[in-house]
Formats: C-alpha cells, sequence, structure tokens
C-alpha cells in the first residue's frame, strides 16, 4: 500500500527534485526581498519621525530663561514669606524684615551673643 504524500520528494525523479529546488530559492529569494522592503520602510519611517521630531522641538521659551523665571520667583516667595511671618505672625512691620540689622540681630540670639 502506497500512501501520496506531496511533502515527500524521495520517490521523485531528478527533474521534479530541481524544479522544487528552483521553487524553493524563488520563495527565498521573494521573501528576502520583502523583508528588505519591510526594513527600508520601516527605516524610512524613523527617519521621518527623527525629522519631524527636530522640526517640532524648537522652543519660544528657552531652558535658561526658565530657569532665571524659577529662580526670580523663588527669590520673589522667600521675600514675601519672610515679609509675612515677620509682619503679621510676628507682630512687627512687614518691611523691617529685609532690614540687616534685624538679621543681625536674629543671629546673636540664635548664636547666644550678647551686645
Amino acid at each position: 500500500m502506497q500512501t501520496n504524500n506531496p511533502t515527500k520528494e524521495v520517490n521523485q525523479g531528478p527533474a521534479k527534485r530541481k524544479e522544487f529546488k528552483q521553487q524553493t530559492k524563488q520563495q527565498r529569494k521573494t521573501a528576502d526581498q520583502s523583508l528588505e522592503k519591510k526594513e527600508e520602510a520601516s527605516d524610512q519611517k524613523k527617519e521621518n519621525r527623527t525629522w519631524k521630531l527636530l522640526k517640532a522641538r524648537r522652543r519660544i521659551f528657552p531652558i535658561w530663561l526658565r530657569l532665571v523665571v524659577v529662580f526670580v520667583l523663588c527669590g520673589l516667595a522667600l521675600i514675601c514669606g519672610l515679609m509675612f511671618g515677620y509682619g503679621v505672625l510676628g507682630d512687627g512691620k512687614p518691611t523691617e524684615a529685609l532690614e540687616v540689622s534685624t538679621w543681625e540681630h536674629i543671629v546673636n540670639i540664635v548664636t547666644g551673643k550678647q551686645e
């Protein structure tokens, strides 16, 4: 009893084997070509993405200016906090918190030096 298995090429003649080899070569070529096309397309997409990112990265508000603004706002918050704490919570004049003599007095109290 013989079984017909199309994947077996044992009982086939040399012409069939040659034809089968040519078909597999052709399939490999088309697979390689399609793979190359996919790689080229993905490379082109990546390149397009990088150009879009480079074009979109024009900063209107530069980083150095952002840093300056942040430091200025921190300084203003410090000054406002000092004036609020000294004037409202401490029952003094808010402008006295900015005088050097006030801070010398505070440092003398903290370090324990008496005048």
